[in-house]
């Protein structure tokens, strides 16, 4: 629930739990304030995103036309992605879809897949991320402290996609990052899930098992290797057509059977814990203000509309109890063993090794070249 004693910004709903959150004399925030210079120039959710894509959609298919694959894309089995594969075959494309297993699907995202690649008529593959590693990894990060708990999985998920892009000789990855959806979200509440150094040190010194077959990629491979030796190109069409969630949410169920499971990347029940309890209790994090906001600044809800969904418990109580007791126990911790991890002091990513320097060089420039 929103708490009055935050400053909150007069545009959209993201406030002073954000650290770094400054407003102008108007009372706005720089989140939008950076989707109105950055963000809206590069996003075309119009007739002139439809010329771009189809441009796009034949310089791949051009590209891929003597490979059994011309595209990949990853599969989670939520809105996003789901969206995405269903438009990208609907453009003639022949993606191979890619679900990376952490261990953490609910029933629901594995029967949207299921039915998607079905329908659609497109091949398929599972990596299967060894679970005892994937779990010491992340009870490693419980221990760390951080807010930034959700790096195990979203790592791996590159990881092996980009590797299996590799194996394969694919060239295009489709994402369905987007702006409409993803626009607006606080730097001071993670970090990057590409750090290898950061998640190996975290792990060095408060794991127990070794990383045998866990999926990496290191800063050389996903900024140098991938993009310039490989010439692979990441792609997110949804940027280049209207794309409203809700909308989606409709097609895929008419279409496809698709199940809802809620708010957005809940189709993990780990990541559903860790956005809607772990942030919350821990950190004061609420991650609905960022999704919200990014709605908001795109267009797709009112203020008013994301102030009242903010009204609203993050979780149900009994749902709430389940999916604690579910999470504790696929971790091997007891109650009180989890408990005392939430109640230990907060730390930053910047606690532990980190090449942060780098992404922050590369990123300068980036926008020196631009310039």
């Amino acid at each position: 629930m929103m708490n009055s004693a935050y400053k909150i910004c007069t545009r959209c709903v993201m406030d002073t739990t954000d650290a770094e959150i400054v407003f102008d004399s108007n009372g706005v925030c720089n989140h939008c304030a950076n989707f109105e210079k950055n963000i809206k120039p590069n996003w075309f959710p119009n007739k002139d995103g439809e010329n771009r894509l189809k441009e796009i959609i034949a310089q791949i298919k051009r590209d891929g036309k003597d490979n059994e694959y011309d595209s990949i894309i990853g599969l989670s089995g939520g809105v996003d992605s789901s969206y995405l594969a269903y438009k990208t075959v609907e453009l003639g494309l022949r993606p191979l879809a890619v679900h990376v297993d952490a261990g953490w699907n609910t029933e629901l995202a594995v029967n949207n897949i299921e039915n998607l690649v079905k329908k659609l008529n497109i091949d398929l593959y599972t990596f299967v991320v060894n679970w005892e590693e994937m779990q010491d990894l992340q009870v490693a990060y419980f221990r760390a402290s951080v807010a930034n708990l959700d790096v195990p999985q979203d790592h791996a998920f590159f990881a092996a996609l980009y590797n299996y892009a590799i194996k394969n000789k694919i060239k295009y990855v489709l994402s369905g990052s987007n702006y409409a959806t993803e626009s607006i979200l606080p730097k001071s509440w993670g970090y990057s899930a590409m750090d290898l150094r950061n998640l190996m040190s975290i792990h060095q010194r408060f794991g127990k098992k070794k990383l045998r077959t866990y999926p990496k990629v290191n800063f050389f491979q996903y900024h140098l290797y991938y993009p310039y030796i490989k010439k692979m190109c990441v792609v997110r069409p949804l940027n280049y057509m209207p794309y409203d969630r809700e909308g989606a949410i409709k097609i895929l169920q008419e279409k496809f059977n698709w199940s809802n499971y809620g708010d957005k990347h809940h189709e993990s029940r780990f990541t559903k814990l860790f956005q809607s309890y772990y942030l919350p209790k821990k950190f004061g994090y609420d991650k609905r203000k960022a999704h919200l906001s990014s709605l908001i600044v795109s267009g797709l809800i009112s203020r008013d509309e994301a102030l009242n969904e903010l009204e609203k418990p993050l979780y149900d109580k009994e749902e709430l109890r389940r999916d604690r007791l579910f999470v504790i126990k696929k971790l091997g911790l007891t109650e009180q063993e989890f408990d005392e991890l939430i109640k230990q002091p907060n730390h930053s990513y910047k606690d532990y090794p980190n090449n942060e320097w780098i992404f922050l060089l590369k990123a300068n420039l980036q926008k020196f070249k631009k310039r």
